[in-house]
């Protein structure tokens, strides 16, 4: 073979190489239609298994894949146990005693790699958890942008940085999402979440204690199974939507409005500031807040990894593969 003949088979590697090296970055609904034609056929039926078990499950892998998303991007980090040397984000504080689903999650992986083997990401996994615990729950639905890998790395120095804390004020919260490139409306759209699911009393506690800002009632209402004085209740669990915390309505927004918001944080969506308007348009307007819902969600699930990380398919969502 010629100089030049080989040098335009390496061209031509190379060119092959930064085609598909972009096409890893494009997500799309189809990534698997031809590689995993009954991915998500799986992943529903499982979550519905999972559901049927325990309904507060479709809250717990929606909130697994914000956490996920939050640190390092959707990448499955967050799925990585923490093994020798090596530290992942489930002991983070955000997430430890706190953040559930690892174990749906593993039946997914274990249920998706006897149809495809060695294809389909834990870090996709997850997002069509999160999709499918919502529209399980009564929420919408949304085609899922698909195509992430799995990261090589975790950071619990990010997840305790960057995981909103209960305890921020508005501009906290705006800060906090705007790093993730998430506007104010997504910050309030995303926060619907918290319309099913429960949270633990040392998360609520200052704000039914301390704060001014919530209706008395609510606030003796929540006191009775969450003691002042920590760490007694701790771990004791309250519903952030007393009415319907198995439902995905938007009954949330309708309590901030009635200053029954169980964090500090929600109640500051709707506290004389700059979301008061849109917090009372989706109280009003159940179809503009799934509609709303539907758009944070993916883009946030649109969120990558740091540019240059290693990634990889795992085999196993808890290590990386060796």
């Amino acid at each position: 073979m010629s100089s030049s003949s080989s040098c335009r088979a390496w061209y031509c590697l190379l060119a092959i190489f930064l085609l598909s090296s972009a096409a890893v970055g494009q997500l799309s609904p189809s990534f698997y239609d031809a590689s995993c034609p009954t991915l998500q056929r799986t992943v529903r039926a499982t979550v519905m298994t999972a559901l049927r078990g325990e309904r507060r499950m479709g809250a717990s892998l929606l909130r697994l894949h914000f956490h996920d998303c939050f640190v390092q991007g959707c990448d499955g980090s967050i799925l990585l146990d923490d093994v020798g040397s090596f530290v992942g984000e489930k002991t983070a504080f955000p997430n430890v005693n706190s953040v559930r689903g690892y174990e749906v999650i593993d039946q997914i992986k274990t249920n998706v790699e006897l149809v495809c083997p060695g294809v389909v990401s834990c870090a996709d996994i997850a997002a069509l958890a999160a999709r499918d615990g919502t529209s399980l729950l009564g929420g919408p639905s949304w085609a899922v942008p698909l195509g992430r890998q799995d990261s090589t790395t975790a950071s619990m120095a990010e997840a305790n940085s960057d995981l909103p804390a209960p305890s921020l004020n508005l501009d906290g919260l705006t800060a906090a999402f705007a790093k993730k490139q998430l506007s104010p409306r997504d910050l309030t759209a995303l926060s619907g979440a918290h319309t099913i699911g429960f949270s633990q009393c040392q998360n609520f506690r200052g704000h039914i204690y301390n704060d001014t800002n919530i209706d008395p009632a609510f606030a003796t209402l929540r006191q009775r199974t969450c003691p002042a004085a920590a760490p007694a209740g701790d771990t004791n669990l309250a519903p952030f939507d007393v009415q319907t915390p198995l439902v995905f309505d938007n009954a949330y927004y309708r309590n901030l409005v009635a200053r029954r918001g169980l964090l500090h944080s929600d109640q500051e969506l709707f506290n004389g500031a700059s979301q008061d308007a849109l917090v009372s348009q989706y109280a009003a307007n159940r179809a503009l807040f799934a509609s709303d819902f539907v758009t944070a969600m993916i883009k946030m699930g649109n969120l990558a990894p740091p540019t240059g990380a290693v990634t990889q398919i795992r085999r196993n969502c808890r290590a990386v593969n060796s």
